[in-house]
């Protein structure tokens, strides 16, 4: 025998929770404290009256509400058709009672001494089954609402989403070719000077490139790899650039790992050597990265330097940070924060990012 799947099942049993403890309330507490004996007919019709209330809660819910009411134009059929369905029910109710000998029935239960008088037969309205029928109508017409908005809000949830995956796969390439145009003129530069730091170059080169190739394709990478990577892209430029260019690195050694979006932090630490470095005159680089309770903090300080125009470097300098500016909030929205200083008396171009690893 296969277990209970309870979950499965909850919302049945809330459904019939729900049926019966209503039932007990509108049709079993006033009845039992009316002190009088009740003929077997009066619960009859009571059960009669519960089903009614059933059947319309669940026809409004499923059918009428859906077919009418979202239905542009359709509010008014959906109107006609509720109070059409409401005296229909009440006239059926009226006959089965009248069929049952109940008014009779009724009257001998709390007048045993009075004798009946029958009334017409013509239809009258019971206030009372009628308030209940609206109260049905009402109560499942708001709960067709609130499935509806919740459908819309998941539908919403599920298409934006999408389009924040579509966007990010289009952000994240064209930043890979990006970074590699970029470090391929680095290595060109460098086989005209030293053709063994050029090989060291393309070996520094080959490791990132497996890293771009395998952890990008991810959502998320660990922490300490996307350190690792930023570490031989450091090595990478060191070897580039002279003796005049003071780079400090503080990179916190020891920390807890945790996961980060891959290619994140990148375009800001080769924005320090892209445009911080000047070939007549001595400049300086500093990149500090930290993890402290969950908060990634990463601070970038760079000279300012005039580009060239005839550097296909500066020609892309954008390309790299806008993207990653819409990448933060695509992907940590509310959870990060980004201060860039770039008008200051020092003519330095400052990065202050914090992020909330979670």
């Amino acid at each position: 025998m296969k277990p209970l799947n309870y979950k499965k099942n909850l919302p049945i049993l809330l459904h019939v929770s729900a049926w019966v403890l209503l039932g007990m309330m509108l049709f079993l507490l006033a009845p039992l404290s009316w002190k009088v004996t009740l003929p077997y007919q009066f619960w009859i019709r009571q059960a009669i009256l519960m089903l009614i209330l059933v059947g319309v809660f669940y026809l409004n819910v499923h059918l009428l509400v859906p077919q009418f009411l979202f239905k542009k134009g359709k509010i008014w059929a959906f109107l006609g058709i509720a109070m059409g369905i409401t005296l229909l029910l009440m006239l059926a109710l009226q006959r089965i009672e009248i069929w049952m000998n109940l008014p009779e029935l009724m009257h001998r239960a709390f007048k045993p001494d009075v004798p009946y008088v029958p009334k017409s037969r013509g239809f009258f309205m019971d206030i009372f089954t009628l308030l209940i029928i609206f109260l049905s109508f009402g109560i499942s017409t708001s709960v067709a609402a609130v499935q509806k908005w919740q459908s819309d809000e998941s539908l919403r949830r599920q298409l934006e989403q999408e389009r924040i995956n579509s966007e990010l796969s289009y952000l994240k390439a064209q930043i890979n070719p990006h970074f590699f145009f970029n470090t391929l003129n680095n290595i060109y530069a460098l086989t005209g000077i030293d053709i063994e730091r050029a090989r060291m170059a393309l070996h520094k080169l080959s490791r990132m490139m497996r890293y771009v190739l395998y952890e990008t394709e991810k959502d998320r990478t660990l922490l300490s790899r996307e350190i690792d990577f930023i570490k031989d892209f450091i090595t990478l430029m060191k070897l580039r650039i002279s003796e005049k260019v003071q780079v400090e690195l503080h990179i916190q050694e020891k920390f807890t790992d945790t996961i980060i979006a891959p290619m994140l932090l990148l375009p800001f630490i080769e924005n320090c050597f892209k445009h911080g470095i000047s070939s007549q005159q001595a400049s300086r680089i500093m990149i500090s990265l930290t993890l402290e309770n969950q908060i990634l903090h990463l601070r970038t300080v760079n000279n300012i330097v005039p580009s060239n125009k005839n550097n296909p470097e500066a020609q892309s300098s954008g390309i790299g940070l806008a993207n990653t500016k819409r990448r933060l909030s695509l992907i940590y929205e509310n959870q990060y924060e980004l201060v860039i200083d770039d008008k200051n008396p020092e003519n330095e171009y400052r990065v202050d990012l914090k992020i909330e690893l979670k």
